[in-house]
């Protein structure tokens, strides 16, 4: 940022300065944590008074805030120090609403003191929101300096996953096939998206240990279905129940991977219907600008060309159904350009070569390209990098199951990303939590099977449940 000031000296009668300022609920998080008021009524998703409305009113000293603004960096500029201000409000600023901070010089003493008139409007109406004067101390030497710049901030929420939320709820309730919700975890995340009307659980397992894990969570289970199993035949009957039409989904409780696995692929009563079994991460990464999917990195361990395709194919069906404006699949390997050394890098220009001559459709596919080149055009370019996946990719392919793994837990743990896990290439979509996933996880991995189940059945966000 260039900044420049006006000194005492250059200072005139009548001069103006205005900033525009869109507020966004990111805003008022920050606002929050720095200055320690969590008055629900400032904050979004929050209803602060109990009329069932949530308020996101912006706080008034937030809004107040814009003054220092334009008093610090535009008139007079750096160097400038408050000596008083006085406020009056008129008005209330929500969320996503626009104002204009306006300051206007009108008095000066002879001892560097300057008095400025300040006022907020909104910008759509003019309207007035608050009305002030500021008096400061003008700076006396002159500061004009480029890149001036100061730490960039991310707020740790999860955005697109609330949106995923919002896209299905006015969905018919999922009927899923919840394998051995038998703790706490497991058994509260199916519970959390039904109350959601997310799904409609249909719970299989041992009675006695389901019956306890509700009682734990001081929840009521006696509307929902219960199918007595172990966890050797548990799989089996969600498979039967997808077959006779009674579940839509199928989603992992308290067993191992393989044994919710095993009994999807068996050829004569499985759900397999003719890909492989491929795994997507639908992360959430705080200040990434669109949900970023990462495959495979739980089932395919070191997969060949032609589970790539699969892998691939299925993580670009899905970023469809969950309204990606365009699916566009960076096949990662440690370089971005073909080393015979590294299979990799062949794997990589394969598929996208593929992509190119109609074997891979619905997205655009490239690669090889690395990790920092996939997300970040400025890496990119660097790079020299061009077309439409570079910089930009919003499905990541990774070369094996180790390195799918590393990246998403490294985005969980030290990015602060929530994750949603999907099974794909199944008949219906199989929801895969893990132990350590959050609410938030589960309830997202629900979102996103209930949004991929209505694409393939022809349903729409908008359709009445």
């Amino acid at each position: 940022m260039h900044l420049v000031n006006k000194t005492f000296d250059e200072l005139r009668i009548g001069q103006t300065e205005s900033l525009r300022r869109l507020v966004t609920a990111d805003d008022l998080y920050v606002f929050a944590n720095v200055s320690g008021n969590y008055n629900p009524m400032h904050l979004p998703r929050h209803d602060g008074d109990g009329d069932g409305a949530v308020e996101s009113v912006a706080p008034g000293m937030y809004i107040a805030s814009l003054i220092s603004a334009v008093l610090g960096t535009c008139l007079p500029g750096p160097g400038t120090l408050y000596r008083r201000q006085t406020l009056e409000f008129f008005d209330r600023v929500h969320a996503g609403e626009e104002i204009i901070c306006t300051v206007t010089v009108t008095a000066k003493d002879e001892d560097g003191i300057v008095t400025l008139s300040t006022d907020i409007t909104r910008a759509d109406t003019g309207g007035l929101v608050l009305r002030g004067e500021a008096q400061v101390h003008a700076p006396t030497v002159k500061f004009d300096k480029d890149n001036v710049d100061v730490p960039r901030l991310v707020v740790e929420r999860h955005r697109h996953f609330e949106a995923l939320l919002e896209k299905a709820k006015p969905l018919p309730p999922l009927a899923t096939a919840v394998v051995c919700p038998e703790e706490v975890k497991s058994l509260g995340g199916a519970l959390l998206a039904a109350q959601e009307s997310i799904i409609t659980p249909i719970l299989i397992g041992n009675p006695a240990k389901i019956k306890a894990a509700a009682d734990e969570l001081n929840e009521d289970i006696s509307a929902f279905e219960i199918i007595e199993a172990d966890h050797h035949s548990a799989g089996s009957i969600a498979c039967k129940l997808v077959h006779d039409g009674k579940a839509a989904a199928v989603m992992k409780g308290h067993l191992h991977t393989d044994d919710l696995l095993r009994p999807m692929l068996d050829k004569q009563n499985g759900l397999r219907v003719g890909r492989r079994f491929t795994h997507v991460f639908v992360m959430d990464v705080p200040g990434m600008r669109h949900p970023v999917m990462v495959t495979d990195a739980a089932i395919n361990i070191a997969p060949d060309l032609d589970t790539k395709v699969d892998i691939v194919q299925n993580a670009i069906d899905l970023a469809i159904s969950i309204d990606s404006e365009e699916p566009l699949a960076a096949v990662l390997s440690a370089v971005e350009t073909i080393n015979p050394s590294i299979p990799s890098s062949i794997d990589a220009a394969l598929l996208s070569k593929m992509a190119e001559r109609g074997q891979i459709t619905g997205g655009k596919v490239d690669g090889p390209l690395a990790m920092d080149n996939a997300v970040d055009i400025g890496a990119a370019r660097t790079k020299g990098l061009s077309g439409d996946v570079a910089g930009h990719a919003n499905i990541l392919v990774v070369p094996n199951l180790d390195a799918g793994n590393m990246l998403a837990k490294q985005l969980a743990f030290i990015s602060h990303a929530e994750g949603a896990g999907l099974v794909l290439g199944a008949k219906v979509p199989v929801i895969l939590n893990s132990r350590s996933d959050s609410k938030m996880s589960r309830l997202a991995s629900c979102a996103v099977a209930a949004l991929h189940d209505a694409r393939l059945n022809g349903l729409k966000a908008g359709d009445v449940k």
